[in-house]
């Protein structure tokens, strides 16, 4: 089984002169759950090599074992440092599709042609694609051939408006994820902010925040078996 992982490559966090990038747990916790159940994983960045941590996301506060074991995992390290170029992977080579997210994707990913080309070749073959956090924000510009947004009637959760405000990025982001998803026809739900809640509609499995990742990750292999 071939799974890819696709992870941002935008590291400014808007004006604010800080960083950003994935978010550390939201790799790591699906990375493992995906090897240890005998997963190949590749990895690919719109613009290859090293992707952008999120600082925030390496403080002691927002350490889990995943992270943990990541930062003791010197071959996982070597294989983050040299993703692929998201321009030069083709969905006919894998099962499935995942996103971790991070603020990152909100910049990039969310209008990076090779991505949404991607994301509408896996729909089109019926394959899953899951993402987490800020990353359902790469279905945003997905299309189906006839035109209409992917997201029309879908069901998703994402990172919510309330956790956010909470963490005080509500006016740095280029556009609050919950409205976002909404205005493209998404039926949009949430869980309580910070805890695990994901949404599985078909093929499209979302998750709302950090602690949904290893979740989203389970979904997608049950879905694949």
């Amino acid at each position: 089984m071939n799974i890819l992982i696709v992870l941002t490559s935008h590291d400014k966090l808007g004006d604010t002169g800080l960083k950003t990038g994935f978010w550390l747990e939201e790799f790591a916790a699906p990375y493992y759950t995906l090897l240890d159940a005998g997963v190949n994983i590749t990895l690919a960045s719109p613009q290859g090599g090293q992707p952008p941590l999120d600082p925030t996301s390496d403080l002691p506060d927002f350490q889990t074992a995943s992270t943990k074991r990541f930062k003791a995992d010197e071959k996982a390290q070597a294989i983050l440092s040299n993703t692929l170029l998201l321009s030069e992977v083709k969905e006919s080579d894998f099962d499935a599709v995942m996103y971790p997210g991070g603020h990152g994707p909100l910049w990039d990913l969310t209008n990076d042609k090779n991505s949404i080309a991607l994301i509408e070749a896996f729909i089109a073959a019926n394959k899953p694609v899951a993402s987490v956090c800020h990353a359902p924000a790469v279905l945003l510009n997905v299309k189906l051939e006839n035109g209409d947004y992917f997201l029309k009637n879908k069901k998703v959760t994402a990172f919510s408006n309330s956790e956010e405000i909470a963490v005080k990025l509500e006016k740095v982001v280029p556009f609050l994820l919950e409205d976002s998803l909404i205005e493209k026809g998404a039926t949009f739900s949430k869980g309580e902010d910070w805890n695990p809640y994901i949404i599985t509609d078909n093929k499209l499995i979302t998750g709302q925040n950090p602690a949904s990742s290893e979740p989203v990750a389970q979904e997608l292999l049950k879905l694949l078996k």
